[in-house]
């Protein structure tokens, strides 16, 4: 044989190797295996939850924790009482926007042990002139904070991360307002609503190693093994979203952000980060996942689209290594989605889907909306509003748990921004 051909199934062996262990995924609701979702009203211990007192209690800290060891990790080595590293916040620049109906602020997270630094650049914008102060929309983006906007003085992250490994580029001020259809500032302002984002690869980049060059480089020596059940990227994003708002709280004078009235928001991947980071910080007042499919809002038992052997070959680093023991056998983890969305009851969650991202199941998505409706009404609110079939395209549902279905594709549009501001205006207003 050739070394011509040699290399040809070398460079194609990885290929193939995955697509031999992983299952094409399927798109045929004839398909869907049968399932038996876990209760989230029904103790591990075969016990019922029939009061509030007892979820909050007993059960929600039941699957709070069943979730840190199975599917996101605990970020113990990460939350209070941490030695490996402090934090402080520096606020560096204000100014008028559009026009003068907003201000846009820009400041640091600093995560410090002796003279090593890791910083996070966070960029804020609230309305100007509000009465008091306001609520806001949290969120991290996927490419820098210059791709929110287009304006020249936004800093430009000094690294932009691969996402398959762990090698970066500097940022270029060509991609200054890349994304900004994603971040339709002007409108949340007109709607009276701040927003604070910061990319997401500067708290942790997004590719298998990435923790070496992340916040947690503090905890882990080069190649040092974590536990099973620790936190890995979502979990580190998610902790991360909890900073930004101690930050929020810090400087709530200067920004006039009221820090109990924010919304944590993400799309595709954080997404599944947002629904984490509300269920393990109550301070998020609303939680909106959008298009986060498998690990986020969608049912993992379906078994539709994205799946969880699929996610965890192609994202390792994503979730807690015990979550792979999961791969192929599905219904014996002791949790669904439909329990993360109910602990952030009784907080309101939107969850949203496009008809056409077939791979996060938007089905699977409504779904988990659904199923966490009793615990919501256990709590005293209408959940899901009383809707009991999947709605069709383009209708906005439910109750203080919402759900739509966006025509079009896996992104996150204005569409979508305006139903979330809808919410927000009935709740956290």
């Amino acid at each position: 044989m050739s070394n011509y051909f040699v290399a040809i199934i070398l460079f194609a062996l990885p290929t193939l190797l995955f697509a031999a262990a992983v299952a094409p995924p399927n798109y045929d609701e004839a398909k869907v295996p049968e399932y038996v979702l876990p209760d989230p009203l029904t103790m591990q211990d075969g016990r019922k939850v029939t009061t509030p007192e007892q979820w909050f209690n007993e059960r929600r800290p039941e699957l709070l924790k069943l979730f840190e060891e199975n599917v996101y990790g605990k970020a113990t080595l990460l939350r209070t009482g941490n030695t490996a590293f402090k934090t402080r916040f520096e606020y560096l620049t204000s100014k008028e926007v559009y026009g003068g109906k907003g201000i846009q602020h820009q400041f640091q997270i600093v995560w410090y042990h002796g003279e090593e630094t890791h910083t996070v650049d966070v960029l804020a914008y609230t309305p100007k002139g509000a009465s008091g102060k306001v609520p806001a929309f949290f969120g991290l983006n996927f490419q820098g904070n210059h791709t929110v906007d287009a304006d020249p003085d936004i800093r430009i992250p000094a690294r932009i991360w691969d996402r398959h490994k762990p090698v970066h580029t500097s940022g270029k001020e060509e991609n200054r307002g890349a994304q900004a259809e994603r971040w339709p500032v002007e409108l949340l302002l007109d709607r009276g609503y701040g927003l604070v984002t910061a990319y997401y690869c500067e708290i942790e980049p997004d590719c298998n190693g990435g923790f070496r060059y992340g916040v947690r480089k503090f905890l882990y020596k080069d190649g040092e093994k974590q536990a099973p059940n620790e936190a890995n990227t979502i979990a580190t994003w998610a902790w991360g979203l909890g900073e930004m708002l101690d930050a929020i709280e810090h400087f709530q004078d200067k920004l006039g952000i009221d820090p109990k009235k924010v919304a944590v928001t993400g799309h595709s991947r954080l997404g599944k980060t947002a629904l984490w980071a509300g269920a393990i910080d109550p301070r998020f007042a609303m939680v909106v996942s959008n298009n986060s499919g498998c690990g986020g809002a969608a049912l993992s038992r379906r078994e539709f689209g994205e799946t969880v052997h699929r996610i965890n070959t192609s994202f390792p680093h994503w979730f807690c290594d015990n979550f792979k023991k999961y791969n192929l056998d599905v219904n014996s983890l002791l949790v669904d989605q439909h329990e993360l969305i109910a602990l952030s009851a009784p907080r309101p969650v939107y969850v949203a889907s496009a008809t056409e991202d077939r791979w996060a199941d938007p089905k699977g998505e409504f779904l988990s909306a659904f199923h966490a409706d009793p615990v919501y009404r256990l709590l005293g609110t209408d959940g899901i509003g009383g809707v009991t079939e999947w709605p069709e395209p383009d209708q906005s549902v439910g109750g203080i748990i919402r759900y739509h279905n966006r025509p079009g594709k896996h992104d996150i549009l204005e569409y979508d921004w305006k139903h979330y501001c809808d919410l927000a205006d009935k709740y956290v207003k």
